[in-house]
């Protein structure tokens, strides 16, 4: 099952805090997939810069940062993750970026997967915190053998080899998870 590390900005207060927050999971953890998210800062650019040169010395090449089109393009990541109100855009960047959506129904995972997308978080499959309780296992287990194409990554309250123990039986593509890498 792959792995899937999503940043986020309660972890560090500016750029150095961000390059030992990245350093340090690295040195744990050798996620398959990792994006920069970062929705308060105001000025990303420095550090999704940083978040590449820090990738690229991991040796992670699957590099998406999240929902910024022109900076992908601009900086090069290899890859695009779409909220799920942007899933217009998914035929206009998926053949220019591996694309993911946010997904929270199998309705908009279905309609992701029409659209192009490569893949799809669905969640939260367990509780977490701000997203409320989770769907549980049975739904990822449906959402993952109603897609055919697009590949799914679990995502929500996957906080240790428990939950992902759980969802092993959906046989997801993977999960994605900040908390898990910390």
């Amino acid at each position: 099952m792959k792995s899937y590390l999503i940043t986020d900005p309660s972890f560090y207060n500016d750029l150095p805090g961000f390059q030992h927050y990245l350093e340090n999971v690295f040195s744990k953890h050798q996620p398959d997939f990792v994006c920069f998210r970062d929705k308060v800062t105001q000025n990303i650019l420095p550090y999704a810069k940083r978040f590449l040169e820090i990738a690229a010395a991991a040796g992670i090449s699957a590099t998406l940062i999240n929902r910024e089109i022109a900076l992908a393009r601009k900086l090069g990541f290899w890859g695009v993750h779409l909220t799920s109100q942007q899933v217009s855009e998914i035929a206009a960047v998926s053949r220019d970026f591996f694309t993911v959506v946010s997904t929270h129904t199998l309705h908009e995972a279905l309609d992701a997967e029409m659209r192009g997308a490569d893949a799809v978080t669905i969640s939260p499959i367990f509780a977490s915190p701000g997203k409320g309780e989770g769907k549980g296992v049975d739904f990822l287990c449906n959402v993952s053998r109603k897609l055919q194409k697009a590949k799914v990554f679990a995502l929500g309250g996957i906080v240790s080899q428990k939950e992902i123990a759980q969802i092993h039986r959906c046989n997801p593509y993977g999960f994605a998870s900040i908390r898990y890498f910390i």
